[in-house]
């Protein structure tokens, strides 16, 4: 079976939520929990928080995951990671996992999923999607959400509701699908990835992985039904607190 690294890309600021990785209300940093998710993992045997924050790298090395330092002048997360890859000497074909720092619900089932969706279509990259859930509002910007063609892979990602009902026909085969922060692919795809110029689409959405569909690279996409949700906000931190809390009381 194939193994993989997850590397979890982290800044202390957040426009949304400043020093959100670091929010401890459940006795444990959030970016505690999404370490803890992505080692449950199956295909997963290394876990690794890339960071220019030294107080994030001494929590996750605290709570037993590594820590590689990293500039402060990435872009976004992808570039992190990459130099994170090339700090640790990956060969080119390693798998690399990419999981969002706000994503600590993230289920372990849903990695192996989309590990094995890059696996099976040999697609350069491979993420994760979600039908909508109770509580979920498709007309949420800060829920991403993704089409996906017949053929499984991703058509286009937004911050608006797609694909839209026009006659609002709730037996419409087309259904809404949330995005879930986490993104599959070799070390090889990931260099030339993030030497990718911007596109117009990415930078008005705000959403990194439209670079790849702009510029004509494929990404498969799992489905799975699935619960979790990132935390954008701290209201959304407070929801995943009241979660967190009920479970634990079972």
């Amino acid at each position: 079976m194939a193994q993989a690294t997850a590397i979890i890309p982290a800044r202390l600021e957040s426009t949304r939520f400043p020093r959100k990785v670091l929010a401890c209300a459940t006795g444990k940093p959030m970016i505690v929990h999404t370490c803890e998710a992505a080692n449950a993992a199956t295909v997963v045997r290394r876990v690794v928080v890339a960071s220019d924050s030294q107080e994030i790298l001494d929590t996750v090395r605290k709570h037993g995951f590594e820590g590689v330092e990293t500039s402060a002048d990435h872009e976004n997360g992808a570039s992190r990671i990459a130099q994170a890859a090339e700090l640790m000497n990956l060969p080119s074909d390693s798998i690399i996992v990419n999981v969002q720092a706000d994503e600590p619900e993230m289920e372990p089932e849903l990695i192996d999923a989309a590990i094995g969706e890059l696996i099976r279509t040999k697609a350069p990259m491979a993420t994760a999607a979600s039908p909508m859930t109770e509580g979920d509002d498709p007309n949420d910007p800060n829920l991403v959400k993704v089409v996906v063609g017949v053929e499984g892979r991703a058509l286009y990602f937004s911050r608006s509701n797609i694909p839209c009902n026009r006659d609002n026909d709730a037996d419409a085969p087309g259904k809404p699908l949330k995005h879930i922060g986490l993104y599959i692919y070799r070390r090889s795809f990931l260099e030339q990835y993030i030497a990718l110029p911007p596109t117009p689409l990415e930078l008005t959405e705000k959403l990194e992985q439209l670079r790849a569909i702009e510029h004509r690279r494929s990404i498969a996409v799992a489905i799975r039904e699935t619960t979790c949700r990132g935390v954008d906000t701290p209201a959304d931190y407070a929801a995943f607190v009241e979660r967190f809390t009920a479970k634990q009381a079972v």
